[in-house]
């Protein structure tokens, strides 16, 4: 049976071969970050070069010197910690209040576990970053207790904000190149010579940065200014990660690059991570989040987190050119419970038994044009439709 190691290493080779190459060469430099080991690097890096400067679409010519590669990472064993599902965060009836009283966050109560994704969605207004803070310990509550369960004993707030880790909407200004400030970074906690110069490359190549690597602040998009917090933050070798509407201002091939990048690190074997991150972007949230803490007026939304267990009719979500009448038509009555029309798009009510694919069945037997369909049925994006 094949260890945690091994099926990361298969699978980054079974993404590139089938043609996934962007995927495939992450997760094997997942892979090669997880032995910490220098010659590992250094043939790694090698590969990274070839990669780097092939600029065609199609890679595939470079699938053998990737399996060389993969070999060599093969070569050093690497030990699972066993660290997935354990509690490292507890938050129990945490509270906050901000102008006398006027708006008060909670009572909240949070477990994390190592491995956890939570998405946090809620109206502007309703909390979300003062929930983050509060969980990033930058805060104090009101009342509430908060406690954490770190793998290492966490001797002063510097060792406390290296395995907890609070990445803004904005982040500050730095000045220098990228791979300067991270090599900068790295020092701080310890790290140096050889050591500092190869990690730095690895977290610059895993993180789509090679290109701009002696870029400045300045000269970066939204999205690299993101990708370099992340390679920031994951050099500190964090055990919890909080992140503030960290797909804001991306488009959408950068907004689903940092979600994978999001879920292959916090499930990681070697460094699972604890993840909870706020964002408006309802469906791209919800495809990575284990669970969705949805904030209404400060306080978690229990009347929505109990619909959402005991909702068992269909709800879909609807784009098409067709009035209403002709949306009404195409279904019976005994199929459509409730339709509705908001910000565009009908969402339909259908009865208990209707499927998704007697929807996409009889649209199709009706040749009923449509532009976008999507099962809200579990969605937190139902909610936010009256």
């Amino acid at each position: 049976m094949l260890n945690e190691q091994e099926v990361l290493i298969a699978n980054g080779l079974t993404y590139f071969k089938r043609g996934d190459f962007s995927l495939g060469y992450r997760t094997i430099l997942d892979a090669a970050l997880h032995t910490d080991d220098n010659e590992v690097f250094k043939q790694t890096l090698q590969f990274v070069e070839v990669y780097e400067k092939d600029t065609s679409e199609d890679k595939s010519s470079l699938y053998s010197q990737l399996e060389k590669c993969a070999n060599v990472i093969r070569k050093v064993p690497v030990e699972n910690p066993n660290l997935l599902g354990k509690t490292i965060l507890t938050g129990k009836q945490l509270t906050k209040n901000y102008n006398k009283g006027r708006f008060v966050l909670g009572p909240v109560d949070v477990e994390l576990k190592k491995g956890d994704i939570f998405g946090l969605v809620g109206e502007n207004g309703n909390g979300k970053t003062t929930l983050l803070t509060i969980l990033g310990y930058l805060i104090t509550t009101t009342s509430g207790e908060l406690s954490f369960s770190f793998s290492e004993e966490i001797k002063d707030d510097y060792d406390l904000k290296s395995k907890l880790v609070y990445i803004p909407q904005r982040t500050g200004v730095w000045y220098g190149s990228v791979i300067d400030n991270l090599k900068f970074s790295l020092v701080h906690h310890g790290v140096t010579g050889e050591k500092n110069n190869l990690l730095v490359h690895m977290m610059i190549a895993r993180f789509g940065l090679w290109n701009y690597k002696d870029l400045k602040w300045k000269e970066l998009s939204s999205g690299y200014k993101m990708r370099f917090e992340l390679a920031r933050t994951l050099l500190r070798k964090p055990e919890i990660v909080l992140l503030d509407e960290p797909l804001a201002n991306l488009d959408i091939l950068a907004q689903q690059v940092i979600l994978e990048d999001l879920k292959m690190l916090a499930k990681s074997h070697v460094n699972p991570i604890a993840m909870v991150f706020s964002s408006q972007q309802l469906y791209e949230v919800e495809k990575v989040s284990d669970d969705v803490i949805y904030l209404r007026n400060g306080k978690p939304d229990e009347v929505l987190n109990l619909e959402k267990k005991e909702n068992n009719s269909l709800v879909i979500e609807l784009d098409s050119e067709n009035s209403r009448d002709k949306v009404e038509v195409l279904f019976s009555n005994e199929e459509l419970k409730k339709i509705e029309f908001n910000g565009g798009v009908y969402i339909l009510y259908f009865n208990e038994g209707i499927t998704f694919n007697d929807v996409l069945s009889t649209i199709s037997k009706n040749e009923f044009s449509i532009q976008y369909i999507r099962d809200i049925s579990n969605s937190t994006r139902r909610f936010f439709v009256y």
